[in-house]
């Protein structure tokens, strides 16, 4: 049954369903209004807080990532955030008018006194409850409207990191091309140079097999073989350019195979062999070049002598059972039995002339003994050194 209610002053009575509740809404609506408005200006401090924190990350990276086309990123993003922060302001505006005609609305209505607050207590929590719902639900959508937006934000941070690297990755790649490049030629150069007879060939671009071929000449100009070289300018050293330069080697019909690299494997420490490939720095190289280029022509000049080996034993034994080679050594032995009887005459002659030089010679020292006797029976042996042979003793003659 509704309730009625008695007016102090006239003693009127009358039912408050509708007027209260016109009255609990009003009073609630203003409370979420003021929540709705304290909800959004701490929401607007956070996003300028999010917006000036983004802007600064935006700013330190294209700070450090200097490229025409980041500055036409930023000013794109710049001009984006002026669009949203215009939406918001419109929507701002729009809330505010609202705002304002229930403000006017609501002091209007303020006007009747509120009795009867004790009545309506399970409606009003039940409106409470429904507003919260609501309010909370668009808080929920602008906050996933946010987060969208720094998605997208960063998603397009993202994209200019990628473009970024990949530009960095092809200027370092060109720069690397073009160091390998200069460390070819320097190394043709140098071959040509340290090796005048060889004859260095340079393999095109494009074309497949090594950076250079040395064919290997001796002094008469024969090709003793081939040395094949691969020049590489890395950071690493990749174990499949063995395996490359192997095949180039058989498709090439070359000896030796030498890898020229800025970075020796891990494993090495200086120039050696790795699996049949040749490993040295361009600072090695000549002096291997020179001692490979050494071996190919010695392996060369062996093979060439055992060319034909039956043969030259036939030849060469008839040359020793011909009569020109009897009568050349005839020729020998008889000069070498005329210089033999030559030195036994002066030999004898020699000795000839020793032996009287001998007899002289005893001669002396017999006269030479007698005077010694005769002044050191006269004068002593202290007074006069008469000994021809030296200083002596006593007992000599």
């Amino acid at each position: 049954m509704p309730t009625e209610i008695k007016c102090p002053n006239c003693g009127h009575q009358f039912e408050p369903n509708d007027a209260i509740r016109e009255e609990v809404e009003k009073e609630l609506r203003s409370k979420a209004s003021d929540w709705q408005k304290k909800k959004n200006e701490e929401f607007q401090v956070k996003l300028e807080d999010e917006r000036k924190r983004i802007q600064q990350t935006l700013e330190e990276s294209i700070r450090k990532n200097v490229s025409s086309d980041f500055e036409n990123k930023l000013r794109q993003l710049e001009q984006n955030n002026k669009d949203n922060e215009e939406k918001l302001k419109a929507s701002r505006s729009k809330e505010a008018e609202y705002m304002r005609k229930e403000q006017e609305l609501k002091n209007k209505e303020a006007e009747m006194e509120i009795n009867i607050q004790k009545q309506l207590q399970t409606e009003r929590e039940k409106l409470t409850v429904d507003i919260r719902k609501i309010e909370e639900q668009k808080i929920a959508n602008k906050e996933t409207e946010y987060q969208l937006r720094m998605k997208e934000l960063e998603k397009q941070l993202d994209d200019q990191k990628k473009l970024a690297d990949e530009m960095r990755r092809k200027a370092e790649q060109g720069s690397m091309q073009l160091q390998g490049e200069v460390q070819e030629t320097a190394l043709e150069e140098m071959l040509r140079t340290a090796f005048p007879f060889d004859l260095i060939a340079e393999v095109g671009k494009g074309v497949r097999g090594a950076d250079c071929v040395q064919v290997v000449r001796n002094n008469f100009g024969q090709e003793c073989g081939k040395i094949i070289y691969e020049s590489k300018r890395t950071n690493a050293f990749a174990a499949d350019w063995i395996e490359k330069l192997k095949a180039d080697m058989r498709s090439q019909g070359a000896e030796i195979a030498v890898i020229v690299t800025k970075t020796m494997p891990k494993d090495m420490d200086g120039f050696g062999i790795k699996d049949g490939v040749w490993v040295c720095s361009f600072t090695e190289v000549k002096a291997l070049a020179g001692v490979l280029r050494d071996g190919v022509v010695r392996v060369f000049n062996a093979a060439k002598n055992n060319e034909n080996k039956g043969d030259k034993m036939t030849l060469l034994y008839g040359y020793l059972t011909s009569n020109e080679f009897a009568e050349q050594w005839k020729a020998i032995r008889e000069g070498f039995m005329s210089m033999k009887l030559s030195i036994q005459k002066e030999r004898d002659a020699m000795e000839k002339l020793w032996k009287a030089r001998e007899k002289q010679l005893e001669k002396v020292l017999l006269n030479a003994a007698h005077v010694r006797g005769s002044i050191e029976g006269i004068a002593g042996m202290d007074s006069v050194d008469l000994n021809l042979l030296g200083s002596g003793n006593d007992d000599e003659s």
